[in-house]
C-alpha cells in the first residue's frame, strides 16, 4: 500500500493553522473583535493551504516493494501523475478572484443568500473529493491493490453523504432566502417517515460499502443524500432561517472533516471539526433563542404544520398612523429609547440613517439602546453586521434576555422592519406557527413606533401582529430608509 509522508514541520504548521481558527472563532463570538478573528482566520488558512501545496506538490510517495539490487531497504520513491503545480495555482487565482468580486458586490441584504450558496459549494467539493478518492484510491493512499480500507469507506461514505446533504439543503436555503422560491413551510404527507427511512437507508448503505465497494453501493449512498437534503429544508419557514443556516454551517464542517481523514489532512480534520462543533453550537443557542427543540432541527420542518403561514385572509382591524413629524416630537421628549431593528432594515439599508437618527436623539440628551433578537434577519447575527457597518457603538446593543426587562420602563420602543421577534402570539396564541419563541415585551412601552412599508405584509412567518393594533403604537407607513431621514431633519 502506497501512503503519503507528512514532515513533522507540517504537522507543526497544520497545529499553528488550527490554533489560529480557534482565535479566529473566539474573536468573531464578539462584534469588538470580530475584524481580529477574520484576520486570524485568514492567515491560519494561508498556512494550511501553503503547507499542503509545499508537502504534496511534488507530492513524495513511498511504495514497498521487494528488496532488489537497486533498492536493498525494499522501497523506491515517485511522483504522481496530476494535476501540476502550476494548475493549482491557477485554480486558486481564478477562486479567489470570483469570491473578492463577489464580496465586492454583495449587498448586506443579500449576505444570506450568499452564505447558503458558500455552504453548498463547501458541500459540492467534498462530494466530488469523496467520488475522485472512490475512483482513483491509490493516488489518496487509501487503497492496497485497488481494495479500499474499510475505515476509508466509512470516511468516504459519510463525507459525501454529508456533503450532498449540505449541497441540496443549502440550495434549498438560497432559494427561499432569495424570494425565487416561497419562504413558506412546503409539508410533504408523512415527511418525518420519508426522511427518517431515507437516513436510515443511508447509514444502511454506508455499513454495507465497507462490505462492498461496488460503485452503485456510493453512487445510491450519493443520490440519497442529495435528495435527503432537499427534503430536510422544504417543510422549514422563512422565520426559521437563521438556524437553518446556522445548521448548514455546522453539515459542511463535518462533511470537511471527513474528507480530511480521508485525505490524511490534519488541517482539514481541525478546520472541519472546529467549523461542525461551532456550528452545531450555535444553533443549539439559537434553537433555545427560539424555545425549539434542537433534535427537531436536525430531523427537519421544525416548528411548521401544514396550514401554517400566512395564506389564510386577515380580519381588518383598525390601527392608527402617523408622521415622521410625530414621531420625532415623541422621541426628542422621551427619556429613554428602545430600538428594535429587523430585516426590514437591511432592505432598505436604513442602518446608517438609524444611527444619525440615534445620535442626534443622545446630544438632545435622550438615553438610545439598541435590542437585537437572536434570529433577527436572515443569518446569525445579521443586525450585528449591520449596526457595525454603520458604526453603531458595541455598548449600546444588548440581547434579548438583557435588555427585555426594559420596555417596561422605556418611553418609546422604536421598530424599524421587525416583525415575528416583536409578535406576542408567540407567547399567546398556541396554534401560531411561531409559539415558544421568546419575542421582545414592547407592548409593555408606554409608545410604539412601528415602520413597514404598507399593512399588507405580515412578516416572515406570515403571521398577524397585534402590536400593530394597540392603543400605544403608531404606524409609520414608509420606507424604512426614507421615514428615517424624515425623522432626522424633523429633529434637525
Amino acid at each position: 500500500m502506497e501512503h503519503i509522508t507528512t514532515p513533522s514541520w507540517a504537522m507543526l504548521a497544520y497545529l499553528a493553522s488550527g490554533v489560529l481558527f480557534i482565535l479566529a472563532l473566539r474573536g468573531l463570538s464578539s462584534p469588538a473583535s470580530s475584524r481580529a478573528g477574520n484576520r486570524y482566520g485568514i492567515i491560519g488558512m494561508v498556512i494550511a493551504v501553503v503547507t499542503t501545496l509545499v508537502v504534496h506538490f511534488p507530492m513524495v510517495r513511498e511504495e514497498k516493494v521487494p528488496p532488489g539490487p537497486n533498492f536493498p531497504d525494499g522501497s523506491f520513491i515517485f511522483l504522481p501523475d496530476f494535476a501540476s503545480f502550476g494548475e493549482i495555482l491557477a485554480a486558486i487565482a481564478i477562486g479567489g478572484l470570483i469570491g473578492w468580486v463577489t464580496a465586492k458586490r454583495i449587498q448586506m441584504t443579500d449576505m444570506p443568500q450568499l452564505v447558503a450558496a458558500f455552504h453548498s459549494l463547501v458541500g459540492m467539493a467534498a462530494v466530488l473529493v469523496g467520488l475522485a478518492a472512490y475512483l482513483n484510491p491509490d493516488a489518496f493512499g487509501i487503497a492496497t491493490g485497488g481494495i479500499i480500507e474499510p475505515q476509508s469507506r466509512v470516511e468516504m461514505g459519510l463525507g459525501i453523504a454529508i456533503g450532498a446533504i449540505t449541497f441540496s439543503g443549502s440550495v434549498i436555503a438560497f432559494l427561499k432566502l432569495a424570494g425565487k422560491m416561497s419562504g413558506a413551510p412546503i409539508i410533504l404527507p408523512l415527511r418525518h417517515v420519508i426522511n427518517l427511512g431515507t437516513l436510515a437507508a443511508i447509514l444502511g448503505l454506508t455499513v454495507y460499502f465497507t462490505q462492498d465497494q461496488s460503485l452503485w453501493v456510493i453512487a445510491t449512498v450519493t443520490a440519497l443524500a442529495f435528495v435527503i437534503g432537499f427534503l430536510l429544508i422544504i417543510p422549514i419557514g422563512g422565520a426559521d432561517m437563521p438556524v437553518v443556516v446556522s445548521m448548514l454551517n455546522s453539515y459542511s464542517g463535518w462533511a470537511a472533516a471527513a474528507m480530511g481523514f480521508t485525505l490524511h489532512n490534519t488541517a482539514m480534520i481541525i478546520t472541519g471539526a472546529l467549523v461542525g462543533s461551532s456550528g452545531a453550537i450555535l444553533s443549539y443557542i439559537m434553537c433555545r433563542a427560539m424555545n425549539r427543540s434542537f433534535i427537531s432541527v436536525i430531523a427537519g420542518g421544525f416548528g411548521a404544520e401544514a396550514g401554517a403561514g400566512g395564506g389564510e385572509a386577515r380580519e381588518q382591524r383598525p390601527y392608527k398612523t402617523g408622521s415622521a413629524a410625530d414621531a420625532a416630537f415623541m422621541l426628542e421628549q422621551a427619556e429613554k429609547v428602545i430600538v428594535i431593528p429587523g430585516y426590514g432594515m437591511a432592505v432598505a439599508q436604513a442602518q446608517h440613517a438609524l444611527r444619525e437618527m440615534t445620535d442626534i436623539l443622545e446630544e438632545k440628551g435622550v438615553e438610545v439602546k439598541f435590542a437585537i433578537h437572536p434570529v433577527a434577519g436572515r443569518m446569525p447575527g445579521h443586525m450585528n453586521v449591520l449596526l457595525a457597518e454603520a458604526q453603531v457603538s458595541y455598548d449600546k446593543v444588548f440581547e434579548l434576555e438583557d435588555i427585555n426587562s426594559e420596555f417596561a420602563q422605556c418611553d418609546v420602543a422604536f421598530i424599524i422592519g421587525a416583525n415575528d421577534v416583536v409578535n406576542p402570539a408567540a407567547k399567546t396564541d398556541k396554534s401560531s406557527p411561531i409559539y415558544g419563541m421568546p419575542v421582545f415585551d414592547v407592548d409593555k412601552a408606554k409608545q410604539v413606533f412601528f415602520i413597514k412599508r404598507s399593512m399588507g405584509g405580515v412578516g416572515y412567518a406570515g403571521v398577524d401582529n397585534d402590536v400593530f393594533y394597540m392603543d400605544q403604537t403608531m404606524m409609520l407607513l414608509a420606507d424604512a430608509k426614507k421615514m428615517v431621514e424624515e425623522i432626522v431633519k424633523a429633529l434637525d
